[in-house]
């Protein structure tokens, strides 16, 4: 990406299209340096699909179950990628593990429920994550951003928020605290990403100031 201009993005959902919705109100209210290029959803039918092409951004449909596999998904998506690169790819809500071309590494980027290396793998999503929450009895939850590799809600953490989990909460209302944290997550990341001032540093992702950012697109795992 060049100084000045919006960090190119791809966005990949398999549901509602919330979290895809939330970025394209901070691009139309110009509060995050980025434009959404395409958009990807593993499911035929959902609401991103919808508020994508509402939009004006185009939605390739790729139906996981379609494939025997998820390296036979990806070949797929990587195809369209091939032709369509991007700076960054957004993990959305999407239910598939995908294996990213190498050259992605450090390039796609994950949000998870929860307080990552707590809660999360396979099979921890959505309310799972905020039931296990509730049964473990711990008294903080939260919102993790992350660099993706190829396994599930795993990668050098970008940024963690958390919030109390009360004696009343329910995972309903922690499903609600939690997204609200993630709405403003989201964004902060791909901004940092957008100005260059994220580093990935091993296992870990260092936040640059501002003055040292010089990698304009922020996407340089080997620093």
């Amino acid at each position: 990406m060049l100084p000045g201009k919006p960090l190119r993005l791809a966005v990949f959902f398999s549901g509602g299209g919330s979290t895809l919705q939330n970025l394209i109100d901070h691009i139309d209210q110009g509060t995050l340096p980025a434009q959404i290029d395409w958009t990807l959803s593993s499911r035929t039918g959902v609401g991103g699909i919808e508020k994508s092409r509402k939009a004006g951004i185009p939605c390739l449909v790729l139906p996981r179950k379609e494939f025997p596999g998820h390296g036979e998904f990806s070949l797929a998506v990587n195809l369209h990628l091939s032709q369509h690169p991007v700076d960054l790819i957004v993990l959305a809500g999407f239910m598939s593990l995908y294996f990213f071309p190498e050259e992605y590494r450090g390039r796609v980027i994950n949000i998870h429920p929860a307080l990552i290396p707590a809660f999360c793998g396979q099979g921890m999503y959505g309310h799972h994550v905020h039931e296990a929450v509730i049964d473990a009895g711990v008294k903080v939850t939260g919102a993790t951003v992350h660099f993706a590799d190829l396994e599930y809600d795993h990668g050098p953490i970008i940024l963690q928020r958390c919030i109390p989990v009360l004696d009343d909460d329910t995972p309903q209302s922690i499903a609600e605290k939690v997204q609200a944290l993630e709405r403003e997550l989201y964004p902060e990341a791909i901004g940092l990403i957008a100005r260059g001032r994220l580093r990935i540093d091993g296992h870990r992702t260092r936040i640059l100031p501002e003055p040292e950012a010089e990698d304009r697109a922020g996407l340089n795992p080997d620093a």
